[in-house]
């Protein structure tokens, strides 16, 4: 056997420069610009979602409590509980807490640790679908496709939180990029013009591989959000089954083959939960029964598209239903005052060079890259347009990020296919144009629901539309205008259709991140749950209070914007105690901060801050026990975890609701010693998050603590108002 000698220095050299050159400037078989422009559009959203993020503090502090547990122990870690004692979850599976609770073990708990990886994630998924945009329509499309995703306002606003809508959406569009692949290995859909006979040509385990990884992906995105990953899974099995290059058995059972994977990949996190006994594990908060399996189908399910009725507590949505904060269900929702200014810019054009990319290509061969690519970006973006919109369930704005992708990528792709048929046929020379006149038509709406928010904005729009159109026509039927025309007015329908979220992403990513409700761009809307400061007495819809936004009635707003029915403050919680980065002053730095505190209690709202002489008492007193305290919610827990590092149980759970504290449970934790004390009152009246047996067991049995034994000046006590500090055992 020969021994191969290793090259010469010299030699190696010159292959290092030369990958370094591809990396920075593409294959030599590359338009010269095109590795350049998708290098400035993934440097443009890194500034977008990075900046100023040091002022965010803990973000959204539901899921920064769950991530500093995580940190404290693994048990936590893996069921994703809230308090490092495992006494409850969060609301969601735990994948984008894993990928934030690894970021701090390695860097630390803190912001940066926090916020790092979801800006990474945030450019990575406009990188991925920047390839896969390219497999199918080419480098123009790919680049207009990569600057459409990272200037979507809504996207712009959640990439800057530490929600796990960020990580879903880089899992889906890599399982689209994945099941592109599966569906064209193998060929070229620029040069493949032969009729498909039906049969595969050699590369059929290669395409069964991609697609696998894609039904695999969408898995982890089931267990970042559940069932939300599965919106994308009838897109991607109709593009299959339409445009896969193998005979029709054979893509059926390529199909059932991912259908298997998908289940494992989905599932095998909620089944390993549900084995382990309920006294070995965490109440799994959002559920009914403690169950993975209910939090599936009740909370995280049917509870969001069916609203009230949908399953226990995850049926929770709005007063009436119909989701409240994006505004009522209906077909309208996706541009209405409060999610029209977030995601619904480009929606139109996309429509649009959809049904016109299917007509253009509708005698193409069945395997067709380019309209397998329709298939699956609109049977993506028609699946979230009718579930977002008629959801009766609790409906956040920042849900919409996930039809993101799919909007940028029939922008990009259409674009190119409509310039095509614009040059070559005069029948189609109107498309185009017609997109585009359309597309500001629309943004000039969006832009005069706030006609004092940068007032010169919309008229540019409006200059850049009529100028786009014009030359565009001129250059195509009128001979003296010449190509300088139409690129003339491709770089103006530019202008004219990214100004507008390209404004409202810069306001998202100059102002400090809403961790509540994240939005992008000025106060619009009369809906309630806006961002930060964007509240006021026309922004609750009728029958709800005003002025304090992202929460329901007489409650703090939750992490998730939601407050449980008939929440309200416990009698501790009358000041506000929010400090810089903690959702003080919210977007544009207006309005009330969320999170109350006062003397004598714990903050009521993410970020909201704990009474520091109580939680000195509670440290000096706890003993042995594993909890410091009980408290109603997550809300009042999570800011005390954040502050002492200690487990707190939150026995109501996100919202207070959940049945998670029964007296058997609450009598065997002070038998063995675990928990001395116990706070009762908060988000959902005087039994907070305990249910009214609970709440009279401790009442009975506990002793009151009065207000002035841990140095405050309020005087709350168990003794008169049935709320307030109680020692057990």
């Amino acid at each position: 056997m020969t021994a191969t000698a290793p090259a010469p220095a010299g030699e190696r050299a010159p292959a290092a420069s030369g990958r370094l050159r591809r990396l920075l400037l593409g294959p030599d078989h590359d338009p010269r610009w095109a590795r350049p422009a998708l290098w400035a559009v993934l440097i443009a959203a890194a500034l977008l979602y990075g900046w100023g993020l040091s002022d965010a503090g803990n973000a959204n502090t539901y899921y920064s409590a769950a991530v500093k547990s995580g940190t404290q122990s693994w048990k936590a870690f893996f069921f994703g509980a809230l308090d490092a004692g495992s006494y409850i979850t969060v609301d969601k599976p735990p994948m984008a807490l894993w990928v934030m609770g690894l970021s701090s073990r390695v860097l630390g708990f803190g912001t940066w640790s926090l916020l790092l990886p979801q800006v990474i994630a945030g450019v990575a998924a406009v990188a991925v679908l920047y390839a896969t945009v390219r497999r199918a329509f080419g480098h123009a499309a790919a680049v207009t496709a990569a600057g459409v995703l990272a200037l979507t306002p809504i996207t712009v606003a959640i990439n800057r939180d530490n929600n796990p809508d960020t990580l879903l959406v880089l899992l889906l569009v890599a399982a689209a990029w994945a099941c592109q692949r599966a569906i064209d290995t193998g060929r070229n859909s620029e040069r493949d013009t032969q009729r498909d006979t039906g049969h595969d040509t050699g590369h059929g385990t290669g395409r069964l591989r991609w697609l696998l990884l894609a039904a695999f992906l969408v898995g982890c995105g089931f267990n970042t959000k559940m069932l939300q990953a599965f919106l994308v899974v009838p897109a991607f099995g109709l593009a299959y089954l339409v445009a896969a290059r193998p005979g029709i058995l054979r893509r059926v059972l390529h199909l059932l083959a991912a259908g298997a994977v998908l289940a494992a990949s989905s599932l095998w996190w909620v089944l390993i939960v549900d084995l382990v006994p309920a006294r070995s594990r965490p109440y799994i908060g959002g559920s009914t029964d403690g169950t993975a399996w209910d939090l599936v189908i009740g909370y995280n399910g049917l509870g969001r598209v069916f609203g009230e009725n949908g399953g226990g507590p995850g049926g929770r949505g709005g007063p009436g239903g119909g989701g409240g904060f994006g505004g009522q269900a209906g077909a309208g929702r996706l541009f209405n005052d409060i999610l029209g200014g977030q995601i619904s810019w480009l929606i139109p054009f996309a429509v649009l060079a959809l049904a016109a990319g299917l007509v253009l290509l509708r005698r193409r061969p069945r395997t067709d890259t380019a309209r397998a690519a329709l298939i699956l970006w609109g049977g993506w973006l028609a699946v979230h347009y009718v579930i977002f919109s008629f959801a009766q369930g609790t409906f956040h704005p920042y849900y919409s990020t996930a039809m993101a992708p799919a909007v940028a990528a029939l922008t990009g792709g259409g674009a190119v296919l409509l310039l095509r048929a614009h040059r070559r046929s005069a029948a189609w020379a109107w498309a185009l144009p017609a997109g585009i006149a359309a597309t500001g038509a629309w943004a000039f709406v969006l832009l005069d629901r706030t006609p004092d928010w940068h007032p010169w904005l919309r008229w540019l729009v409006v200059a850049a539309t009529v100028l786009a159109v014009a030359a565009l026509l001129a250059g195509r039927f009128v001979r003296r205008a010449g190509p300088r025309a139409a690129v003339a007015g491709l770089v103006l329908a530019a202008v004219a259709g990214l100004a507008g979220p390209g404004a409202y992403a810069a306001s998202a990513a100059s102002t400090t991140p809403n961790a509540t409700n994240p939005l992008a761009g000025p106060s619009t809307g009369n809906g309630f749950g806006m961002p930060g400061g964007r509240g006021g007495p026309s922004s609750a819809p009728p029958g709800m209070p005003s002025g304090r936004p992202g929460a329901m009635p007489g409650g703090a707003g939750g992490p998730d914007g939601q407050d449980g029915p008939g929440g309200q403050r416990p009698p501790w919680q009358t000041g506000d105690q929010n400090g810089p980065g903690q959702n003080g002053g919210g977007q544009n730095g207006r309005g009330p901060r969320m999170g109350s505190g006062g003397p004598g209690g714990f903050g009521g709202g993410p970020g909201g801050q704990a009474d520091a002489k109580l939680i000195s008492y509670l440290e000096k007193n706890r003993g042995g026990a594993t909890w410091l305290v009980a408290v109603s919610s997550a809300q009042e827990a999570s800011s005390i975890i954040l502050r002492t590092g200690q487990p707190v149980i939150a026995m109501g759970g996100f919202t207070g609701s959940d049945p998670a504290m029964t007296v058997a449970k609450l009598q065997r934790y002070v038998q063995d010693g675990k928990l001395r004390y116990i706070m009762l009152g908060g988000r959902m009246g005087p039994g907070g998050g305990a249910g009214s047996d609970v709440t009279a067991w401790v009442q009975k049995n506990g002793t009151p603590v009065s207000a002035t034994e841990y140095g405050s000046s309020s005087e709350t006590t168990g003794d008169t108002t049935g709320t307030g500090l109680y020692r057990l055992g």
